[in-house]
């Protein structure tokens, strides 16, 4: 398979996230990344319960998206434009008036794509393969409304996919009233997450034996930062670096003890993330034990490389 070199920009718009890579890519498909950006803009906030995405939510997006494209355009060459993809996933999925979000970002110049949790789980997996040729992987990306577990040989098309409507915003609304939750509001968390995701799981195990488990996203990146207990994120010691069970417990029972105001706190954690880190773990905790794996390898190539990825390809 043949890539069209050039320099691209993705643009992840997730339910709690909203990010940017910009990156050239050569004719073999290795990307070299020029620049990344990312902020916490809970698009999702209040849409399990409200169905629509809420104004302030959507502004917040947008201010995001302008300084995004700001640093795009600076990163544009004479004669080398800087193609551009823009994909919206949970929240967008779930809201009612996502038409009107997306009008909102044509206006910033930016046009939008909703796409439904399959296609968000096979960018994903296309994007965290490409680090592992010839093994046989499962990825999963925990997000805001959803999480997307795929598997597959790396490089190939994914033998199993399931994007389910479980992620760690709808469930901190869900199920999480305390502060910090209590024992029963985990456990009934915990049992949700098993009984929604138990059948797949159950399939994945007996049809696709894996390799490696890998994780993306900001629950798993989070995880190790903590652990390593990083004042500075530092790309270069997550990318790669195995979580066990026990050191994701440990992370786990850390935060899960905390009120919020402790939980922002902690070092490794961006604030913005303390409120829905908990449930993140849930999630997490629950994927490692149903995929019979030891542990799980954290991947920062995720969505937004498979976005470059997937419009590279000739």
């Amino acid at each position: 398979m043949g890539y069209r070199p050039g320099r691209y920009a993705a643009i992840d718009i997730g339910t709690v996230t909203c990010r940017m890579l910009v990156a050239d890519v050569d004719a073999s498909g290795a990307i070299a990344e020029l620049d990344k950006e990312y902020a916490i803009t809970n698009l999702g906030e209040g849409v399990d319960a409200s169905g629509v995405l809420a104004p302030a939510a959507m502004a917040r997006v947008l201010a995001a998206v302008d300084r995004y494209v700001a640093v795009r355009d600076a990163l544009a060459e004479p004669g080398r434009p800087v193609t551009t993809i823009a994909m919206a996933t949970s929240a967008a999925r779930d809201a009612a008036n996502a038409a009107e979000f997306a009008a909102l970002l044509a206006e910033c110049g930016v046009t939008l794509a909703v796409i439904p949790g399959e296609r968000e789980a096979a960018l994903s997996f296309l994007g965290a393969s490409s680090d592992f040729p010839d093994e046989t992987v499962a990825v999963v990306d925990i997000g805001g409304g959803s999480t997307e577990v795929v598997a597959g040989r790396a490089g190939a098309v994914p033998a199993m996919a399931h994007s389910f409507n479980v992620g760690c915003r709808r469930v901190t609304e869900r199920f999480f009233r305390a502060d910090p939750p209590s024992a029963d509001e985990l456990a009934a968390a915990r049992a949700w997450v098993r009984d929604e995701m138990g059948p797949f799981f159950a399939r994945l195990r007996a049809d696709v034996p894996v390799d490696r488990l890998i994780a993306v996203a900001g629950t798993a990146t989070t995880v190790v930062s903590v652990r390593e207990a990083m004042a500075s994120y530092d790309s270069a010691r997550v990318h790669r670096a195995f979580v066990s069970a026990d050191d994701l417990r440990a992370v786990a029972a850390r935060l899960e003890a905390l009120p919020l105001a402790e939980r922002e706190r902690v070092v490794g954690l961006d604030p913005g993330r303390a409120p829905v880190i908990v449930a993140g773990m849930v999630i997490l905790e629950e994927v490692l034990a149903q995929s019979g794996r030891p542990g799980f390898t954290v991947s920062e190539s995720d969505i937004l490389h498979g976005m470059v990825l997937e419009a590279a390809r000739a």
